[in-house]
């Protein structure tokens, strides 16, 4: 028996003092992230799964819409839903019907991003459409009833050549199946086009993909 517990607190001995209580995760902190993800939606894909959703699926007839602008990490993943002393007012979200598609989409967006951004609700909502208008959408992503067929890399090719500055290392293009869903382009803290950090990707298949007209 002396030898057992020998052995065993010789093995205890020699496992590291980190080892034994894993350290507590480092928690979101408004104002603490490297650059912003703006995040633009291709509203009918997204209709054709949310018809429910009549504020942005209704009588209106949208190309691409703002999504968000999302605060990131350069190595990787994002802060989310942060601690903050500001409070989404009404006139912060009267401000954000003139920018978002759907009240539902103004209050998510505020409580998981903008509440990391280290802004008020004005503020936040002011920059994602500073940085929306500042982006210009080649003719062939205007809204139309036409569906298109094209690829990730040519809809990446068009945005980039709409916009100079934007890199092919600053904007991804994601689909939803065989259809694209969004274009993400990455933003410095001023707003200006930025390489993407690690984790921002196209997430598309390879080939053709669909671009649904609006309906």
């Amino acid at each position: 028996m002396k030898k057992i517990l020998m052995v065993v607190l010789a093995v205890l001995l020699a496992v590291p003092a980190g080892w034994a209580k894993p350290r507590a995760q480092r928690p979101d902190v408004a104002g603490d992230f490297d650059y912003y993800l703006l995040s633009l939606s291709w509203s009918p894909v997204y209709c054709d799964k949310h018809p429910e959703d009549r504020q942005q699926c209704g009588s209106k007839r949208y190309g691409f819409v703002l999504h968000g602008l999302w605060p990131q990490h350069s190595n990787g993943g994002h802060p989310d839903s942060c601690a903050t002393a500001s409070h989404l007012t009404e006139d912060a979200r009267a401000f954000a019907r003139t920018v978002f598609p759907s009240e539902k989409l103004i209050a998510h967006e505020w409580q998981k991003h903008g509440t990391c951004s280290g802004m008020t609700p004005q503020q936040y909502f002011k920059a994602a459409d500073d940085a929306r208008n500042a982006i210009r959408m080649p003719p062939q992503f205007e809204p139309g009833s036409r569906t298109q067929e094209t690829t990730a890399r040519d809809v990446s090719k068009a945005i980039r050549e709409a916009n100079p500055r934007i890199t092919n290392s600053g904007l991804a293009v994601v689909c939803s199946g065989p259809e694209l869903a969004e274009v993400r382009i990455c933003l410095s803290k001023d707003l200006q086009p930025v390489p993407c950090g690690g984790g921002v990707r196209d997430a598309c298949r390879r080939g053709t993909i669909r671009v649904p007209g609006v309906r």
